[in-house]
């Protein structure tokens, strides 16, 4: 009898890893949409243009797509808390899907740029629920295996993407980099329809949803991204279009105040900002955004016009950083089950501040092993930085909170993003006019060089490149030095994490066996602040 019982048992186990093990795939492959949709984009731009037109206003496929992921973020992640994860990541991907379909039949430049943004729309809804979805599926000890996962996804996509494209783009058609997206996304929404299951909720009173916060902060987050994205760019950062756009911006921030603060259940709760955790985790990825846009922007134009390397080296320098990321993640959480989730964020941010500051000390021209190595090492130190973090904040919060709280932290970084390629690209143009007696802005300089022939002085113009990048990468390294004033100052020495039952507790749990358990302190001190909820993929899947 017993022996029937444990094998019942061992069977009835062995079905949900399986159930489980389906989720986890759906969940790559709807990231996989995401990862690979701008890289993948990058190299057809010139068949697209060739095919369509519109060379003027191309460089809005990207900012599109990014301006209409990065202000649904928060949308979608209060959705996902209020009606649950499933329905949200399904319509989340129909959308995308959508989008992709509409992109692929494009008439011209105008329509292939709007369908971007329903594209975007989708991706918004993607990114922030698989992430949510990874806290839920596994337990805390267990949590970096999928980020892990995850991560290496966006690793694979960035060395795959602009080579499927290129193949895609010269021998198939540019309108197949969208078409692809229909088999990947049409499998992971099978697996998500038939084995993510959660469980039936307890009748309350009907969720209100916040529609006009959710236009406020559309509206208010499209205006300052696109003044930050085409300012200096499409026209001067003091013109009448950037302080139009900059004032429209501000007055926005106050409506969406004033529309949050009368709202029932806010689309971006007070809250987020009010827990000294959630709030510096969101500033610290914020500037984690900030500082990535140097190595992921500048690396590839400096190994090309400062190191004479074809575009696939140049990749392939910056490449190195996906491959030593997603292992230095996967391995963190023996870092921080020893000292925590802060002070492992920490070592991983001293780290990489060490890193940014010796990429100017590269000898000039140099080998490409060299700064391969520094994006190598680089890539290793962010690891250790990003997933305690990400890890840590989601296990503060309860079930009903953890969608909010990860697309505040998903939107943070996002937007540190956006600023930096801004900020970083001014101070590029800027130390290169000075080098250059106020002539030229980088990527005309970096284009010149592909044809050293047509230029009087190239030596001279690759050294302002070295130095305009150098200058980018001290940037970077402020922005790691304010992200670790952030965390040294106001994130606490251990996060107190939550159990499955929706319990605080502190990181000394973590700390000896990898979970949280609740601990007698723990069980009073925040209680209103933590919402008793279980983990609903715990329930079915676990």
């Amino acid at each position: 009898m017993g022996s029937a019982t444990s094998q019942a048992g061992t069977q009835a186990g062995t079905g949900k890893d399986r159930r489980r093990g389906a989720v986890v795939a759906a969940l790559m492959l709807s990231m996989a949409l995401a990862a690979l949709d701008s890289t993948i984009v990058s190299t057809a731009v010139p068949q697209i243009v060739g095919d369509l037109g519109g060379f003027s206003v191309f460089s809005w496929l990207f900012s599109g797509y990014l301006l209409a992921v990065t202000v649904t973020l928060p949308v979608y992640g209060k959705l996902s808390d209020t009606f649950g994860r499933k329905p949200v990541l399904i319509g989340g991907s129909i959308l995308f899907l959508v989008g992709s379909v509409l992109c692929a039949g494009s008439w011209n430049m105008g329509a292939l740029i709007a369908f971007r943004v329903v594209q975007g729309l989708g991706g918004g809804a993607i990114q922030g629920t698989v992430q949510t979805l990874a806290a839920d599926l596994y337990p805390l000890r267990e949590r970096p295996r999928i980020q892990a996962r995850l991560s290496t996804v966006w690793a694979t996509s960035a060395v795959a993407g602009p080579a499927l494209g290129g193949l895609l783009a010269s021998y198939a058609g540019w309108r197949w980099i969208f078409l692809i997206n229909l088999p990947i996304g049409a499998l992971a929404l099978w697996l998500v329809a038939r084995h993510l299951h959660e469980p039936v909720r307890e009748k309350g009173p009907r969720a209100r949803i916040d529609w006009a916060g959710a236009l406020a902060v559309f509206a208010c987050g499209g205006v300052l991204l696109t003044a930050l994205v085409q300012g200096g760019v499409a026209w001067d950062w003091l013109s009448a279009p950037s302080i139009a756009l900059f004032g429209t911006g501000v007055a926005l921030v106050g409506a969406v105040v004033a529309v949050e603060r009368r709202a029932a259940e806010p689309i971006i709760p007070g809250w987020v900002w009010r827990r000294p955790t959630i709030a510096a985790v969101n500033l610290a990825l914020g500037a984690l955004g900030l500082l990535m846009v140097a190595p992921t922007v500048f690396v590839p134009t400096y190994a090309q016009a400062v190191l004479g390397l074809a575009p696939m080296a140049a990749g392939f320098v910056l490449s190195v950083m996906t491959l030593s990321w997603p292992v230095s993640a996967a391995l963190s959480q023996h870092v921080y089950g020893r000292i925590g989730f802060r002070n492992t964020a920490v070592v991983g941010m001293a780290a990489a501040l060490l890193v940014l500051l010796a990429f100017p000390l590269l000898p000039y021209p140099g080998a490409a092993w060299q700064p391969a190595l520094v994006m190598l090492l680089l890539g290793a130190a962010l690891g250790l930085f990003q997933l305690p973090l990400i890890v840590g904040v989601q296990s503060t919060v309860g079930w009903a909170e953890r969608g909010t709280t990860t697309a505040s932290v998903l939107f943070c970084r996002q937007i540190g993003q956006t600023i930096g390629a801004a900020l970083f690209g001014a101070v590029a143009n800027t130390v290169l006019a000075g080098r250059l007696g106020g002539a030229g802005s980088l990527d005309s300089v970096a284009k010149a060089l592909e044809d050293p022939a047509s230029v009087a002085d190239p030596d001279r113009l690759r050294r302002a490149v070295a130095a305009a990048v150098d200058s980018v990468y001290v940037g970077a390294a402020c922005a790691a030095a304010l992200a670790l004033v952030v965390l040294l100052c106001l994130a606490p020495r251990r996060f107190p994490v939550i159990d499955q039952d929706g319990e605080r507790g502190g990181e000394r749990a973590v700390e000896e066996s990898g979970e949280a358990t609740p601990g007698a302190a723990g069980k009073s001190a925040g209680s209103q602040d933590a919402p008793r909820h279980h983990s609903p993929l715990s329930q079915r899947t676990d």
